[in-house]
């Protein structure tokens, strides 16, 4: 209401110049002019669905664009970089808004790379590339011997981000992206609502510590919630966060000001109470306890795939969770890998840049400690963690991925402009916020567009890389195929920088770097052995 008063209020400022102009003074078009074109601006900007930022801050949101043409001719000298040479999130976030608007996103004049950084990475292609195959969609099945209703997952999904965090649009943007191109969309903690089933998109239905949406009273699990919801013919898969990237060791977060009575209701607390998740679980409290846990809720869901996502910290504790899957001969039907570089809004500073394994680290040791205790062949593994090109694809599946989610880029692809005021409630562009005049500057029937055209171009440019590889499917990609620059004068492949087990070693005999952490470990605590 206040924009439209502006610019009602401008109108009527111009309107009163041009009566001046007409009957006392021609000089008074000089001011006349700019402002009916001013206000022509305004009205235009109200009432058009494709930038959030103009239908929130009509007029003055143009300086933001007008920054943006010139930005080109001045980044040059602004050339900012990660110490492992790959573009910052400005780089990054143009990339998703060319392709989520169905722009090519061809950049002339070849790489903006250091190629000679140490650091820098890259993929080798053949002589004999391949033409990339057309009509061919890659998945990637869910579901280990005890799963009864496996599930297709897409290379690139969305991930974990809660209604509450990001607004009602947002979700349903999400969502409506996801029933579009056929893809898997993460919940986030806050419970599965109306907005997540609108467009009836895959769910992948994330339960926290909390256990919002299939929790008692006093936040212990509850089972028959959870059958209610995990039955539902939308739910493809049910994850159980244990920790995340972005505050490993810290429960979820929610600021009080985002909890009105829509957030209160899908996760049962009180109106205008900041939110923090238990940074534990308590169903469950050691290795055995989790997987047998996992049973449960993989038996009450009807047989889907259930899996769980964590950050690495402790490699004894991943490696107590290896031996409960073997002693049971149960396991997951998934795995998600949170880096510790991942993460979308409010988060410790300390946690986000000093806490939790990065994604690269915890990713390989993840693949080879199942490798080496012999259930890898069981469980697929997802990477989280700063996923956003065709190329990030790749990489990650060369590290011991099956699949991937974005979380971050997906934000971008909805319209985020990374103002960093998601725990503020104060998103200029309706991303995350639970404010309704500025979360309706989120036009939902745009952006669920970019959001699918997004997530197509991303796995379209990942299946060029591997035909320009000369491989036939992502099943061909393995560490020898990712090349990085340890000195200026040297590259190695993944292959031989890293160790990688051979299937069932740890059982047989653990190799020098891994024997202490796996005797330490035990299926019985979370508390290695001294």
């Amino acid at each position: 209401m206040v924009r439209w008063l502006a610019v009602a209020g401008l109108a009527l400022v111009a309107a009163c110049a041009v009566g001046l102009a007409i009957g006392v003074d021609r000089l008074w078009w000089f001011a006349a002019a700019p402002l009916v074109a001013l206000s022509v601006i305004g009205v235009y900007d109200l009432l058009q669905r494709s930038h959030s930022v103009l239908r929130n801050y009509p007029v003055i949101g143009h300086a933001r664009f007008l920054l943006e043409r010139i930005r080109p001719e001045i980044q040059q000298y602004f050339v900012e970089r990660n110490t492992d040479g790959t573009p910052y999130d400005r780089e990054i976030r143009d990339l998703v808004y060319d392709r989520a608007k169905g722009n090519h996103g061809e950049e002339p004049f070849g790489t903006q790379r250091d190629v000679n950084a140490v650091g820098y990475e890259f993929v080798a292609h053949s002589l004999r590339a391949k033409p990339k195959p057309d009509g061919v969609v890659p998945t990637v099945r869910l579901g280990g011997p005890e799963c009864t209703k496996p599930y297709d997952i897409a290379l690139l999904n969305i991930s974990a981000m809660s209604f509450g965090s990001l607004s009602a649009q947002a979700v349903e943007a999400l969502n409506g992206g996801a029933a579009l191109g056929g893809f898997a969309h993460d919940t986030g903690e806050g419970s599965i609502t109306i907005h997540h089933s609108k467009y009836g998109g895959d769910l992948i239905w994330e339960i926290g510590s909390a256990y919002f949406g299939c929790r008692t009273a006093d936040g212990e699990f509850d089972p028959e919630p959870y059958v209610q919801r995990a039955t539902l013919e939308q739910v493809k898969a049910v994850s159980l966060k244990l920790s995340q990237g972005a505050k490993p060791g810290l429960g979820g977060l929610l600021p009080g000001a985002k909890v009105n009575e829509e957030v209160s209701r899908a996760r049962g607390v009180p109106i205008g109470t900041t939110i923090v998740s238990p940074p534990t679980h308590t169903a469950f409290d050691t290795p055995r306890g989790l997987i047998e846990f996992v049973a449960r809720l993989r038996d009450l869901s009807g047989g889907k795939p259930v899996g769980f996502k964590l950050c690495i910290g402790s490699r004894r504790e991943f490696l107590a969770i290896c031996k409960a899957m073997v002693e049971l001969d149960s396991t997951p039907d998934f795995i998600i890998v949170d880096g510790s570089e991942g993460g979308t809004g409010a988060g410790p500073v300390e946690f986000e840049d000093y806490v939790g394994m990065p994604l690269t680290e915890g990713l390989m040791f993840v693949h080879n400690a199942l490798v080496g205790c012999g259930m890898r062949e069981r469980v697929r593994i997802g990477a989280s963690g700063k996923i956003a090109s065709g190329i990030d694809i790749v990489k990650r599946i060369c590290q011991g991925a099956d699949f991937t989610l974005a979380a971050r880029a997906m934000m971008f692809a909805v319209g985020c402009i990374q103002a960093q005021a998601c725990h503020t409630n104060h998103c200029p562009v309706g991303v995350a916020t639970q404010d309704p005049w500025r979360a309706r500057a989120l036009v939902v029937d745009d952006k669920r567009h970019r959001v699918h055209q997004y997530q197509e171009k991303t796995v379209n440019s990942a299946m060029q890389i591997v035909a320009s590889m000369g491989l036939d499917s992502f099943g061909d990609l393995t560490p020898r195929k990712l090349f990085r620059r340890v000195d200026p004068q040297v590259t190695q492949t993944y292959y031989d920088l890293f160790q990688w087990l051979e299937p069932g070693e740890l059982l047989i005999e653990p190799p020098e770097g891994w024997r202490r952490d796996w005797a330490t470990a035990s299926p019985q605590t979370f508390e290695p052995k001294l």
